[in-house]
C-alpha cells in the first residue's frame, strides 16, 4: 500500500465506526500558553478533556500535523542519525469523549492491524500498565483481559508508569496507556532474541506504532500553595542532585502535593505514528525508506550528485533535510514566519540545521532547500492543500532565509579562521564554542567537526556551563506559578455577550492565581462576560467588575483554548457577589475602527496589488492597526495612495455592517465567498464579516463598527518588509488620523516661520539644503588639507629600528575615517612600516595600527592582537585584520601610555 492509502484506510475504517472526521489543527498554537506548537493530536480536543467545553461529536478521528522540537519531546538532535526520530510528523488518532472506551478501542485497533492492514500478528506486542504504589494504582487488569482475547499472553507485557501512564502536565487528565508494538527484524535475529526483550529499548526495529489512552482521572494539588511548594522544591534541588536522583525525588514530591479523582464521564486518546505505520506496513527497515520520505531524498540526491546509501554522512544530511524541510514548509504555510524570537526563532533554527547539513555534506553552497517545496507541496496536495495554495511564497521565505544563513555561515567560518590563530593548547573554551552557537547558528556538533578537521578539541564542558547560564537567563525572565482553578459556582457554560452588550451582570464561576516577574495577579471565568478576549490580532478589552461598592478593574482579557479569562490585579472581596462588569468603553470603539479599517485595507490591498495578497498577521488595538500580507516587493507611493484612497472611499460611504452568526463554515467559504485565513482552526460554524458583499467578506470573531463611516478617516503611516515575501502597513483612523493631520499642518507652520515665510515653500527648503552641501564640500576641503599636512609631519618623524620603520604618535584627526586615511596613505609610502596613532576623536580616544603585509609573515605581527592590548589604556576594546586594526575606548587621558607601549613593541 502507499502512504496515500494507508492514511485513507485509517480514517474510512474510523468513519464506519461512526467517528466524524475532522482536519489537522494548524501546527502554530495561538491561544495554549503552555504550548507552542502542536505536539500530539489530543492538543485541539484539550478544551473537551479539561472540561471546558462540549464536543460536537462523541466520536472523532483524524491525521494531525505535529511538530515535536522544544521542551520534553525535544528530539531535533536525533532527527537523521537514526531511522525513526523527525521534527514533524503525522498522527493518526480517534478519540472518544464520554462513549465508548477500553473495550472498543483496544479490539479496533486489533481489527485495523490485523485484518485491513494485514501486519503479522506474531511480530505484535502489546502492553498494560503495571500499577504505582506510589499513586495507590492497581495494575490495568481490564486492559489486559481485552487483550487476552485477541492475543496470547505471553505478548501481553507490563509497562511502568513512565511508558504506560499518560499525563496532560502536573495536574490535569490523565490515566493509563496499552501501548502496540511491532518488531520489523529480519526472522533470523527474531530466532536469536525474542522482541519482548526489545519492546521500548529504543531498538529501531521494535517501535511503539499505536499508544491507546484511557483517560479515567483527574490529577489536582492537594492545596493552593502546593504550586509553591513544588516550584520552592526545584529551586532546593535542582543541580545539586544527579539528574536522576533529581527526577526521582521531584516525582516523589509531585506524588505528595497531589491526588487523583476518577472522571465522571471516560474519555480515549490514541495516537498512531503515520511514518513508523508506514514503514511497518511497507516491509521497510527506516522511516526514510517509505513512500513518505523517498520522493525528497532522491530529489536531494540528484541535486547533490550523490547516491543515497553510499555515504554514512550525506545519508544523514539528506534524512535532515528531508525531515526539516516538512517542518519548515507547514510550518510558515499554518501562519508562522522564522524570526529571533520564540516559535519563529525554533523553525529558523530548523531550516538553518537543514543548511548546514546541506552545506557541509552535500555542497550545497546556494540556497536549495526552496527548490524541494514543490515536490512537498504536491506530495500532500489532497491530505494538507494550505501548502499547495502558497507554494510560492513558502518557497520564497525559505530561499531568503537559506541566503541569510549562507552569509551568516560564511561568517562563522571566518570567525573560525581567527579562533584557529588564538587557541591555547589544542582546545577551543567553551565560550568560544558558545559564541559560535549563538552569534553564528552553529550547533555544537558543526564546531567539533570543524575543530577536528584542524586538529583541535572542543570544550565541551564549558560551552554546557554557558548554555546553562542562558537557560537560566531565559527561566528567569519568563519564570511563572500558575495555581490550580479554584472553583465558586459548579458551572461550566460560559456565555460571551461582547457583540452585542459593553456591560452586563455576572458571576464569578472560578479563579486562580498566577506569579510572573514577581507580580502577583488573578484570573477569572465569568459565567457571562462583555470583555472580548484577545484573538485574530484584536487586543483584550479592559474595564471593571464592580459589586458592593468595590471596583475590581480587569486588566486583560485573554483565551486560554476557548476559556475566556480576565486578569486582574486583586480578588473581590466577596467571590459570590453578582458583578457589574463593564468594558472600557472608549478603548473598544477606537479597537473597532482599526478592526473594521484592517478589513477595508484587506480588501483593497487585492484590489490594488492583486489576488496574491493574503493575510500573514495583524494587531489591532485602540492605537494603531498593523496588517501583515504576502507580497514580494515594496509597495510604491502610487499604489499606497490608491490603497488609501479605496478605503476612504469605503469609509463615506458608509457601508453597514452585515454580520452573520453560526454559519456552517462550508456554507460561508463557497456561498458567500468568505475569506479563510491559513493556519487558523475554525469550528464547524463561523461568524461571517461583510461590507458590501462585493468587496470585503471575511470569517472573523472580532468586534466591528456598525457601519463605515463610524471610522472617520484612515491613514498609513509606513510600509515595509517584515520577512521574506510579507510587507507589513501601520495606520491610524479616526481621532489618530485627525490628530496626525493637526500636527503636520502644525509643523508646516513651524517651517513657514522659521522660514521667514517665503512664498515657495520647496524652493525655500531646497536652498537651504543646497547651502548645507557647499558648506561640507568646504568643509571636507579643509579636513583634506588637515589631514595631508598632518601626513607629512609623520613622515618626517620615521624612526629605524632593526629594519623596521617606526611612527608612534598622538595626532589631531577630526574623525576615525581621516584616522584610517592617513593610515593607509602612510603604508603606501613607507616600507617594512610599523605605524600606531592615537587621536582624541570629539572627546573620545581612538586607535589605529597599520603593519607592512612583509612584516605580518616574516616577524609574526597581528595588529588585531596589538591593538586589543593597547586599547587596556583607554579602557576600550577593539580588533581587525593582521595588517590593519583600530579600537576605541572612554579614558582619554590613556593616549600617551598607548604611543609609549607602542613604541616599546618594536
Amino acid at each position: 500500500m502507499t502512504s496515500q492509502e494507508i492514511r485513507n484506510q485509517f480514517l474510512e475504517f474510523f468513519k464506519s465506526k461512526g467517528h466524524q472526521i475532522v482536519p489537522s489543527a494548524p501546527l502554530v498554537i495561538k491561544n495554549d500558553p503552555t504550548l507552542m506548537f502542536t505536539n500530539a493530536g489530543m492538543n485541539q480536543f484539550k478544551d473537551y478533556f479539561l472540561g471546558n467545553k462540549n464536543p460536537q461529536f462523541k466520536r472523532i478521528a483524524d491525521t494531525q500535523k505535529c511538530l515535536r522540537v522544544s521542551g520534553k519531546h525535544n528530539d531535533l538532535e536525533e532527527v537523521g542519525h537514526d531511522t525513526y526520530h523527525h521534527t514533524m510528523f503525522e498522527m493518526l488518532g480517534n478519540w472518544s469523549f464520554g462513549d465508548y472506551f477500553k473495550k472498543e478501542a483496544l479490539e479496533w485497533a486489533w481489527e485495523l492491524l490485523t485484518k485491513v492492514y494485514k501486519l503479522p500478528k506474531d511480530r505484535l506486542y502489546v502492553s498494560v500498565f503495571e500499577g504505582d504504589k506510589g499513586d495507590n494504582l492497581p495494575a490495568d487488569e481490564e486492559a489486559k483481559n481485552i487483550w487476552k482475547t485477541m492475543i496470547p499472553e505471553d505478548r501481553i507485557l507490563y509497562g511502568n508508569k513512565k511508558d504506560n501512564f499518560w499525563e496532560m502536565g502536573d495536574t490535569g487528565p490523565c490515566g493509563p496507556c496499552s501501548e502496540i508494538h511491532i518488531d520489523l527484524r529480519p526472522q533470523e535475529e527474531v530466532d536469536k532474541v525474542s522482541g519482548k526483550e526489545l519492546v521500548n529499548n529504543d531498538h529501531p526495529q521494535v517501535v511503539e506504532i499505536w499508544n491507546n489512552v484511557f483517560i479515567q482521572f483527574n490529577r489536582q494539588w492537594t492545596s493552593p500553595s502546593a504550586p509553591t511548594e513544588l516550584q520552592q522544591f526545584e529551586l532546593n534541588y535542582k543541580g545539586n542532585k544527579t539528574e536522576k536522583t533529581y527526577s526521582i525525588e521531584r516525582t516523589k514530591k509531585h506524588l505528595q502535593l497531589t491526588t487523583l479523582k476518577e472522571l465522571p464521564a471516560k474519555h480515549v486518546d490514541t495516537g498512531m505514528g503515520f511514518e513508523r505505520l508506514c514503514m511497518a506496513i511497507q516491509k521497510k527497515q527506516s522511516n526514510y525508506d517509505t513512500d513518505v520520505f523517498q520522493p525528497l531524498i532522491q530529489f536531494i540526491a540528484t541535486a547533490s550528485g550523490k547516491r543515497y546509501g553510499e555515504d554514512k554522512w550525506a545519508d544523514i544530511a539528506m534524512r535532515v533535510i528531508s525531515d526539516h524541510i516538512r517542518a519548515i514548509s507547514f510550518t510558515i504555510a499554518d501562519g508562522q514566519l522564522p524570526s529571533n524570537n520564540k516559535a519563529g526563532y525554533v523553525i529558523r533554527r530548523i531550516l538553518r540545521r537543514a543548511v548546514r547539513y546541506g552545506y557541509t555534506y552535500l555542497g550545497f553552497k546556494e540556497p536549495f532547500l526552496y527548490r524541494i517545496v514543490p515536490v512537498l507541496a504536491n506530495q500532500f496536495a489532497q491530505v494538507f492543500p494550505e501548502l499547495k495554495a502558497q507554494e510560492e511564497f513558502v518557497a520564497k521565505v525559505v530561499k531568503e532565509e537559506e541566503a541569510a544563513f549562507l552569509r551568516t555561515l560564511d561568517n562563522g567560518l571566518r570567525r573560525i579562521e581567527q579562533i584557529k590563530s588564538e587557541v591555547k593548547n589544542g582546545v577551543i573554551d567553551g565560550k568560544t564554542v558558545f559564541e559560535l552557537y549563538d552569534t553564528f547558528g552553529f550547533p555544537l556538533d558543526l564546531t567539533a567537526l570543524i575543530a577536528r578537521e584542524n586538529s583541535l578539541q572542543i570544550d565541551e564542558k564549558g560551552f554546557a556551563v554557558e548554555m546553562e547560564k542562558q537557560k537560566e537567563r531565559s527561566r528567569a525572565a519568563s519564570s511563572s506559578e500558575t495555581g490550580d482553578w479554584i472553583e465558586v459556582v459548579d458551572e461550566d457554560e460560559v456565555q460571551f455577550v461582547g457583540y452585542d452588550e459593553l456591560e452586563t451582570y455576572s458571576r464569578i464561576l472560578r479563579y486562580r492565581e498566577v506569579k510572573a516577574k514577581n507580580k502577583t495577579q488573578y484570573q477569572l471565568v465569568l459565567d457571562k462576560t462583555p470583555f472580548y478576549a484577545e484573538s485574530g490580532g484584536q487586543v483584550g478589552d479592559t474595564g471593571y467588575l464592580e459589586a458592593n461598592g468595590e471596583k475590581v478593574f480587569v486588566t486583560d482579557t485573554k483565551k486560554e483554548n476557548d476559556l475566556i479569562i480576565h486578569f486582574t490585579d486583586k480578588l473581590p472581596s466577596d467571590l459570590q457577589a453578582q458583578f457589574h462588569a463593564v468594558v472600557n468603553n472608549s478603548k473598544r470603539l477606537q479597537t473597532m475602527n482599526n478592526h473594521s479599517a484592517t478589513h477595508l485595507l484587506h480588501a483593497a490591498l487585492k484590489e490594488v496589488l492583486g489576488s496574491h495578497v493574503a493575510q500573514k498577521g495583524s494587531l489591532v488595538n485602540e492605537n494603531v492597526l498593523r496588517f501583515d500580507f504576502s507580497h514580494f516587493s515594496k509597495m510604491t507611493e502610487d499604489e499606497i495612495k490608491r490603497v488609501e484612497k479605496i478605503v476612504n472611499q469605503k469609509i463615506r460611504e458608509n457601508i453597514v455592517l452585515d454580520e452573520k452568526r453560526n454559519v456552517p463554515i462550508a456554507k460561508a467559504t463557497s456561498e458567500y465567498g468568505a475569506t479563510a485565513l491559513f493556519g487558523e482552526k475554525y469550528g464547524d460554524f463561523v461568524r461571517v464579516i461583510t461590507f458590501d458583499p462585493a468587496f470585503s467578506v471575511e470569517l472573523c470573531g472580532g468586534t466591528h463598527v456598525k457601519a463605515t463611516g463610524q471610522i472617520g478617516y484612515f491613514k498609513i503611516v509606513s510600509e515595509g518588509a517584515v520577512a521574506a515575501g510579507v510587507r507589513r502597513i501601520e495606520a491610524i483612523t479616526a481621532d489618530k488620523a485627525e490628530q496626525l493631520i493637526d500636527e503636520q499642518a502644525a509643523l508646516l507652520s513651524e517651517l513657514k516661520e522659521l522660514l521667514k515665510q517665503p512664498k515657495d515653500l520647496r524652493k525655500a527648503v531646497e536652498n537651504l539644503l543646497e547651502e548645507k552641501a557647499q558648506l561640507s564640500r568646504q568643509i571636507e576641503t579643509f579636513h583634506q588639507q588637515e589631514v595631508q599636512a598632518i601626513k607629512s609631519q609623520l613622515l618626517g618623524k620615521v624612526q629605524q629600528s632593526n629594519g623596521i620603520a617606526v611612527i608612534a604618535e598622538k595626532v589631531n584627526l577630526p574623525s576615525a575615517d581621516s584616522l584610517k586615511q592617513v593610515a593607509y596613505e602612510l603604508k603606501a609610502k613607507i616600507e617594512n612600516l610599523f605605524l600606531v596613532l592615537a587621536a582624541n576623536i570629539d572627546g573620545k580616544p581612538q586607535i589605529a595600527v597599520m603593519i607592512s603585509d612583509n612584516l605580518v609573515k616574516e616577524k609574526n605581527l597581528h595588529a588585531g592582537n596589538i591593538v586589543k592590548e593597547l586599547a587596556k589604556e583607554i579602557k576600550g576594546g577593539g580588533g581587525g585584520q593582521p595588517f590593519f586594526a583600530t579600537a576605541g575606548g572612554t579614558d582619554v587621558s590613556g593616549l600617551d601610555k598607548v604611543i609609549e607601549k607602542g613604541r616599546s613593541l618594536v
